[in-house]
């Protein structure tokens, strides 16, 4: 498993209930700001294997990113459940939401 990877699920696992992080974000702790893409990938192949709590990223607008109706309501319900609100265009204030790890914490520090 590569370092950007086993960075990225530790901190996804450190995502705690009641808070979201960006796929951006998550990638910029990683040490590659424009990977988010990675990130999405991880979440997709990993989430089952690592317990990962993927309903807790979202895209950096505050939206769920899952196109189809399915996954979106999933996705909704288990942060509805977390006592995350969504606005009436589905979007999470990420002002309120938005988990920030301890600066002072690097992405090595929660492995």
């Amino acid at each position: 498993m590569s370092p950007f990877t086993e960075r990225a699920i530790a901190i996804i696992k450190s995502i705690p209930a009641g808070s979201v992080m960006t796929y951006g974000q998550i990638a910029k702790l990683c040490g590659s700001p424009r990977a988010a893409r990675q990130v999405v990938r991880i979440l997709h192949s990993m989430s089952k294997t690592h317990r990962l709590p993927w309903h807790r990223v979202i895209n950096a607008q505050g939206k769920i990113g899952m196109s189809d109706d399915g996954s979106f309501q999933e996705q909704r319900f288990r942060l509805e459940q977390e006592g995350i609100e969504f606005s009436r265009e589905n979007l999470i204030d990420l002002d309120r939401y938005q988990f920030h790890p301890d600066t002072d914490e690097s992405p090595d520090d929660l492995l």
